[in-house]
């Protein structure tokens, strides 16, 4: 699996006009998953989603995960991981002018795995919103810092 991890103060995604999920603040995340993907690759991902320390401590260093922010008392009732499933980001621009995505998982096998995904997510506590699979998803952000990072379960 893949995974783009963006450090949000705010994030939403609309499908058809309606808000289906937000996060403020939090993790946006869009993930594809891939071609040979395991059970082991999902619960690597949902792992580092989790307990990656991408947030700052009182001293200012990425010392804190979202789940350290969670644990806080005073932690906003939006705070979350905003989820989507993104198949273009299994795309390979290494020849030519056009994406190729033949790495990306096909349907409906994808869902489903993309589904394990976020239960995965969701098992270590933490509040998940996502998209709709397969649907045009208009996804709005405000990335804090900016920290944006990829995150690849075959490069582990």
């Amino acid at each position: 699996m893949i995974a783009v991890v963006q450090r949000v103060s705010h994030a939403q995604v609309v499908v058809e006009g309606q808000t289906v999920g937000a996060v403020a603040p939090g993790l946006l995340v869009l993930a594809s998953v891939v071609e040979g993907d395991t059970p082991a690759d999902r619960a690597w991902l949902a792992d580092k989603i989790a307990n990656l320390r991408i947030f700052p401590d009182d001293a200012g260093r990425f010392d804190r995960s979202i789940l350290d922010l969670v644990a806080e008392p005073d932690a906003p009732e939006t705070l979350g991981v905003l989820l989507i499933s993104n198949f273009t980001v299994a795309g390979s621009v290494r020849k030519g002018r056009r994406p190729s995505f033949d790495k990306a998982m096909k349907p409906p096998e994808a869902e489903h795995e993309f589904d394990a995904l976020v239960e995965a997510v969701r098992a270590t506590g933490l509040r998940v919103d996502t998209g709709v699979f397969g649907a045009h998803m208009d996804v709005t952000l405000t990335n804090d810092g900016p920290v944006t990072l990829v995150v690849d379960s075959r490069s582990a």
